[in-house]
């Protein structure tokens, strides 16, 4: 595959990166602004989320039906997403029918009416959401984790906000917020597909004519203060026990960024995982088990989730642990260092043959690090990590003092031994 990004920046500092992909028969394109739960505050928590959501409830040229039926009646898909540092708007369109989908998001993104009658009606919404992710604890147990990581402060909060917090919502807020944050220097067109270049780049420019040049958005740094393992047990009947084990971990642009993500492949990323065969494989522990990485501006998590029988959680947590201790103790084998290379470089060779995945790689490195890195070059830093790097990571990471456990199920009774395991008093 030949990396060949076309990136253009604008005088009002919004800009604009590309990845022609002629062979393709569809077109994916994203809208990206530079704001989310992280540059939030308890009062306003769940603003950017919200405002995304009313994004798609009509324009002042399209209604909300009209929106969806732009899109999904010429065979494509619309979304949005927002995270702790982001918020996307995006489509996957037939190539053909790519002036159509850009049309669609910048009208979104440009135009938005914010009718009041909708935002009253998407607090009801929004707030069965937030129930919805309270009823299902495989996804709570890390809102939960979250907390315990980045305690009082907007990136241990959820991103949906609280109860409160949405109520509160209401037009002139997210008419501020917008205003405020919806500005041309924190703004990233991103493109790959079968497309016109040249032309994509003009709609672009002319639709966002009106928005002006900004300072960049900012959120405040991460406080990092931990001196002891941290615990939280949510006592519920559950038939399984949900465990979120995480360390604060690096930041995006770490120089051990490609080492983390090989010891993620070795202990969590795929079923030839160390805790997978240990714990799934071997004594049947755990249904589900497996490691995630979370990279933001300026710090990150590693985090170990699973499914546990709820009689044998503190062997599982022992087990978990012993695993972790393991890599910093001792450096991988050859045939695993094989495999991680081999795994970490074919998993994004397979994801950037699809254009959406393409065009949600280069907008979110473009937005977050004014960069664009190709193919060619995360390979080549990849083969340069050794199996040293990995074990120091481990070691950076898995400290007892950096543990932080969060636990959904029916654990009245083994709260003692499970402390015992973390050396909490």
């Amino acid at each position: 595959m030949k990396d060949t990004y076309r990136k253009r920046a604008l005088d009002s500092g919004l800009k604009i990166i590309t990845h022609k992909m002629p062979e393709r028969q569809s077109v994916a394109l994203g809208i990206w602004i530079k704001v989310g739960g992280r540059f939030e505050n308890s009062g306003n928590k769940g603003t950017s989320h919200f405002l995304e959501h009313i994004l798609f409830k009509g324009t002042k040229n399209y209604s909300c039906r009209r929106l969806k039926e732009s899109i999904e009646g010429i065979g494509g898909s619309l979304n949005g997403f927002t995270s702790e540092e982001c918020t996307c708007y995006l489509v996957k369109v037939p190539a053909s029918h790519c002036n159509t989908g850009l049309k669609v998001l910048t009208e979104m993104v440009v135009n938005p009416t914010l009718p009041p009658k909708e935002i009253e009606k998407e607090k009801t919404v929004i707030l069965e959401e937030l129930k919805m992710y309270k009823d299902l604890p495989q996804s709570y147990v890390y809102e939960l984790l979250d907390n315990l990581l980045w305690p009082r402060q907007p990136l241990g909060e959820p991103i949906i906000g609280t109860v409160e917090s949405v109520k509160s919502v209401n037009r002139e807020r997210l008419s501020d917020f917008k205003r405020k944050y919806y500005t041309a220097s924190n703004i990233v067109v991103s493109a790959c597909g079968n497309l016109d270049t040249d032309k994509l780049e003009q709609d672009v420019e002319r639709a966002f004519s009106g928005f002006k040049q900004a300072k960049s958005n900012i959120f405040p740094a991460a406080k990092e203060k931990q001196s002891a393992p941290a615990l939280t047990i949510l006592n519920k009947d559950t038939e399984q026990t949900h465990m979120a084990l995480g360390f604060r971990s690096f930041k995006r642009e770490h120089p051990l960024k490609h080492a983390l993500g090989m010891l993620h492949i070795v202990l969590g990323a795929n079923m030839s995982s160390r805790l997978f065969n240990e714990l799934r494989e071997k004594r049947g522990l755990a249904y589900e088990i497996g490691t995630v990485v979370r990279r933001f501006q300026d710090t990150g998590a590693f985090i170990v989730h699973a499914g546990i029988d709820n009689k044998k959680v503190p062997e599982a947590i022992k087990l978990i642990l012993g695993e972790l201790r393991k890599s910093g103790d001792a450096l991988i084998s050859n045939g695993e260092f094989k495999r991680a290379k081999e795994f970490y470089t074919g998993q994004l060779k397979l994801a950037l043959e699809d254009t959406l995945d393409h065009m949600l790689w280069i907008g979110e490195t473009t937005l977050m690090s004014d960069k664009t890195f190709s193919l060619d070059k995360i390979i080549t830093e990849v083969n340069r990590v050794e199996k040293s790097a990995i074990r120091a990571v481990a070691r950076k990471i898995f400290r007892d003092a950096n543990i932080n456990l969060s636990l959904i199920g029916p654990l009245k009774g083994a709260e003692d031994k499970i402390r015992k395991e973390l050396y909490i008093g």
